[in-house]
């Protein structure tokens, strides 16, 4: 029993951990929200920080499951994924505010988008509560990405 809490616990405290690097290092960048020209639909900047603790939770809780689930090639893909996408999610963040490269940050998000979705099916294969509690996670960064097209396109 303990040993299953203790991969729960190390399994969500990875992604929250990686998601609050990514903001540590984009911090004085942040304002930056503020300042430009967003598009109809874009939420206050206090919203991000409480959505984003959800889907990093629910991300290591998805990958906690995997990680226990019975060894197979699907489980070592689904992880292989899983890290590859945490990577992306995390350098997004440093593209868009600390490089201020839109165009960038949007193609960025669409290969993130695009490992998400493997990532849910891989999941899917092995634990499907897995892959389903991630749906809110794409679904998120499908809205992202249209926040980071239009502020593109708008500034």
């Amino acid at each position: 029993m303990w040993k299953k809490i203790k991969v729960y616990l190390v399994s969500i405290l990875i992604p929250l951990a990686v998601g609050g690097l990514a903001a540590f290092l984009t911090r004085n960048n942040m304002m930056l929200y503020g300042e430009i020209t967003k598009p109809p639909l874009a939420p206050p900047a206090i919203l991000f920080p409480i959505v984003w603790t959800i889907l990093y939770v629910l991300m290591g809780i998805g990958c906690a499951r995997v990680y226990l689930s019975e060894q197979s090639t699907y489980r070592s893909s689904a992880l292989l994924v899983y890290a590859l996408q945490l990577f992306f999610n995390f350098f997004w963040s440093i593209i868009f505010f600390n490089a201020r490269a839109f165009l960038a940050a949007f193609v960025w998000i669409v290969a993130l988008w695009l490992l998400i979705i493997s990532m849910i099916r891989k999941f899917l294969k092995v634990d499907r509560i897995a892959g389903l509690i991630n749906i809110p996670y794409l679904l998120w960064v499908t809205f992202a990405a249209y926040l980071n097209l239009a502020i593109y396109i708008l500034n």
